[in-house]
């Protein structure tokens, strides 16, 4: 879980979004998301979904194996 949360913040960051801009693009609080890229919890599938088009990555990218 850890390495796709860094996967997220690195493209969230190469795409130039903060952490809150980008929260309240994908519908979920700034503590959700850091929490996420961090590792520390999981996201349910609609969450991720919504990530991976944020993104513009296939939902493949960013789930957990």
């Amino acid at each position: 879980m850890r390495a796709r949360g860094r996967d997220i913040r690195r493209k969230r960051e190469q795409m130039g979004y903060g952490l809150r801009r980008f929260a309240s693009q994908v519908h979920v609080s700034p503590a959700h998301l850091s929490r996420v890229e961090r590792g520390q919890r999981g996201a349910q599938p609609e969450v991720i979904k919504r990530i991976a088009d944020a993104l513009n990555v296939p939902v493949a990218d960013i789930s957990d194996p």
